[in-house]
């Protein structure tokens, strides 16, 4: 187990996959009315599935960062 402080990144990357999640459930919750014939839901409920592009990207550019700061790190250690 890693027991050092989390960085910025790995933040970045946590909040991310939060954040997907909330988009795919939003997403499978918007989705399902359609499949069931019933009233499908208004169209802002379908701007909460954007969360689920959000998230990615979040997290994408926390590994990013990461990437780079241990890309720096090991650069300057040699």
């Amino acid at each position: 187990m890693n027991t050092e402080t989390p960085s910025a990144g790995d933040l970045l990357v946590r909040i991310g996959g939060i954040v997907f999640l909330v988009g795919a459930v939003a997403t499978l919750v918007t989705v399902a009315p359609l499949f069931l014939g019933t009233t499908p839901f208004p169209a802002p409920a379908y701007f909460v599935c954007m969360l689920m592009g959000a998230g990615f990207a979040l997290a994408a550019a926390g590994v990013v960062r990461t990437a780079r700061a241990q890309r720096r790190a090991a650069a300057g250690s040699v």
